[in-house]
């Protein structure tokens, strides 16, 4: 005795001996089904299989390849958005505006040729296989002592200046005092300095160039408060033009705590690099108002105790959201 059953190209096919067919017999005739109602119930389950599964398995969007112009970029931002069922841009509790990043794969570090390179900016190939949100902006001074509470530690004061002259010690603390706020823990945000990868990543937005925008340093200007611009000052953030993901000050004002602890850059292929696991030093990118059009590179990297305060040195945040689940991605084959 054979049944078959079938749905969208899924089927059952049960083979049964004499004796099961004849015990199964006497129970259709007992309660009066037939087999072909049984092959409709069969049938109705496959279905809903089929249907559970389409709804938990979803294609995920292309990863981001660099390089890409800014309507890539975008393309890929809203595919990201979208996939995880949230908005591009999204504000927390404390006015902190985060964008979403998607996953993606890019080069690391600087050419040969790029005026001003250093050594430690050995190129090498870096596949981020997880979307992530990281600040609009620059943590500000505002922001900070909403959260910490007490004295401000700037030098160069103004509510929606960047903070600065905070350790690693200070970012971190912020990034956990920030995570545990009732309005954030219910959203289920938890935030984290973003690791040297993932920021040289938002800083490149899709260029391969020294900057975000280009190779040409006149247009830094644009971009950036640097020794050039700045007046020897930190300014107000979002007061230039952003990347192409929508971020302000990935070049200037202040300089930007990474998690990663500092050392060289290996020459293989990396996946979600949290750097080494221990150093004398902490990460941090960007250059700042201080420094000169080399030292805003996107490229450039400067590491120093993580009890370091000085004016030139803030952050921005990284955000993991347990709230935003991808269950069971179908990759795009």
């Amino acid at each position: 005795m054979h049944l078959h059953a079938g749905v969208s190209g899924r089927t059952l096919d049960l083979t049964m001996d004499s004796s099961v067919t004849y015990f199964l017999r006497l129970i259709f005739m007992r309660y009066g089904l037939t087999i072909a109602a049984v092959c409709v119930a069969i049938t109705c389950f496959l279905a809903v299989g089929v249907e559970s599964s389409a709804q938990d398995v979803r294609a995920a969007p292309a990863t981001a390849i660099v390089p890409f112009d800014t309507a890539q970029a975008k393309v890929h931002q809203r595919a990201w958005a979208d996939q995880l069922g949230v908005p591009v841009v999204s504000t927390n509790s404390i006015g902190m505006k985060f964008v979403v990043i998607p996953p993606g794969e890019f080069t690391m570090g600087s050419r040969d040729s790029e005026p001003g390179r250093r050594n430690e900016e050995t190129q090498h190939a870096v596949t981020l296989t997880a979307p992530f949100s990281i600040g609009v902006h620059e943590v500000t001074q505002s922001q900070y002592q909403q959260v910490i509470g007490g004295s401000n530690p700037s030098l160069f004061r103004g509510a929606d200046n960047p903070v600065e002259r905070v350790t690693w010690i200070n970012a971190v603390a912020f990034s956990k005092k920030l995570s545990a706020l009732p309005a954030e823990q219910a959203a289920g945000r938890t935030y984290r300095l973003p690791t040297e990868a993932e920021w040289e990543y938002a800083c490149r937005a899709g260029a391969m160039t020294t900057y975000s925008f280009g190779d040409d340093a006149s247009q830094l200007s644009e971009y950036a408060w640097s020794k050039e611009t700045s007046d020897e000052t930190t300014h107000a953030v979002g007061q230039k033009r952003s990347n192409a993901w929508g971020l302000y000050d990935m070049h200037g004002n202040v300089w930007e705590w990474c998690s990663d602890w500092y050392g060289p850059f290996p020459s293989g292929e990396l996946s979600d690099p949290q750097g080494h696991t221990k150093g004398l030093h902490r990460v941090f990118r960007g250059g700042c108002w201080s420094g000169d059009a080399l030292g805003c590179r996107t490229a450039r990297r400067a590491a120093i105790d993580l009890t370091y305060r000085a004016p030139s040195i803030g952050f921005r945040l990284a955000l993991s959201s347990s709230s935003v689940r991808l269950l069971k991605v179908a990759p795009v084959n």
